[in-house]
C-alpha cells in the first residue's frame, strides 16, 4: 500500500512581548507542491481578523470537502451523473466541553442529478461516501450528513 504524507508549513511574524491583548493573530501557511498561501487568523472571538480564515473553518471545510470528494467517486465509479453538489457545512466551538473543541459538524448537502437518476442510490452513494472519508474517520466529533436530491 503506497504511504500518503501530507505536510504543511506556518509562518507567523510578530511579537508577544506587549500580552495577550496585544500581538497579531495573523498567520500564514503553504502546503507544498501547492503554491496557494493561506491567510490565517483566530476566530475574531480571540482577537482574530474577520478577514482571514480561522482552524476551526479550516476543519469544517476539510470535512465539507473530503465527503464532496468521497462522493463524487463513487458517484462516477457508479455511472452517476451529477451536476452540481453544493454544501452548507457548520459546526461551533462548545466552550462548556473540557477541554473545549467543536462540536458535531453538520453538512447540508444538495446534489443535482441528471432526470432519471435513482434518488435511492444517489443517497446510499452519500452514505457510502462518509463511511469513506478520511477526514471524518480521523476526526473524534461526529460529522452528520444530510443529503438532499434535486433532478435537473
Amino acid at each position: 500500500m503506497t504511504a500518503h504524507a501530507y505536510a504543511a508549513h506556518l509562518h507567523w511574524d510578530g511579537s508577544t512581548a506587549a500580552g495577550i491583548r496585544s500581538y497579531s493573530r495573523d498567520h500564514v501557511a503553504t502546503a507544498p507542491p501547492a503554491a496557494a498561501e493561506v491567510a490565517l487568523s483566530a476566530d475574531p472571538a480571540f482577537r482574530g481578523s474577520p478577514e482571514r480564515l480561522n482552524p476551526e473553518q479550516l476543519v469544517v471545510i476539510a470535512a465539507s470537502s473530503c465527503q464532496m470528494l468521497s462522493f463524487l467517486g463513487a458517484a462516477a465509479r457508479s455511472g452517476i451523473s451529477v451536476l452540481s453538489y453544493d454544501d452548507h457545512a457548520a459546526s461551533h466551538l462548545d466552550l462548556t466541553a473540557a477541554p473545549a473543541r467543536l462540536g458535531a459538524i453538520r453538512l447540508a448537502v444538495t446534489v443535482t442529478v441528471a432526470a432519471g437518476t435513482d434518488e435511492a442510490e444517489v443517497r446510499e452513494l452519500a452514505e457510502q461516501a462518509h463511511r469513506a472519508c478520511y477526514v471524518a474517520n480521523s476526526l473524534s466529533i461526529p460529522v452528520d450528513v444530510t443529503t438532499t436530491v434535486v433532478t435537473a
